[in-house]
């Protein structure tokens, strides 16, 4: 079993991501191509989740278009993120906020951690 894990790790892209976790709201460029052109797509939302482990790790960020919620599952090792950036650190008692797709209006804040410096350019 640690033989596939150390095959994993060296055919995977060391990304260098900032921390994050559950309730903290992320920028995530994330590069598309359209024929032959390519392009940086932000998407800002509320991490709800983060699983899995190694190169098979995911996150699913959640925002608010209009009325409707969009979820997007992204893996961590995918090559098509630019940059992610961690705008805000929420503060949450579990690692899955699933709860966090019913809530709506001022159920829908998420406490903001204090001391949380954002990094400068």
């Amino acid at each position: 079993m640690d033989l596939i894990k150390e095959i994993e790790n060296e055919l995977v892209e060391a990304n260098n991501l900032p921390k994050f976790g559950a309730g903290d709201t992320v920028i995530v460029s994330y590069k598309i191509k359209e024929g032959n052109k390519e392009r940086v797509q932000q998407f800002q939302g509320v991490v709800i989740q983060r699983r899995g482990s190694g190169s098979t790790e995911t996150f699913t960020i959640r925002k608010m278009s209009g009325n409707i919620g969009v979820e997007r599952i992204i893996p961590v090792t995918s090559p098509f993120i630019d940059k992610i950036t961690v705008v805000k650190r929420g503060y949450v008692r579990r690692a899955r906020i699933f709860y966090f797709r019913e809530r709506t209006g001022k159920s829908a804040r998420i406490r903001e951690k204090k001391n949380f410096k954002v990094a400068a350019k």
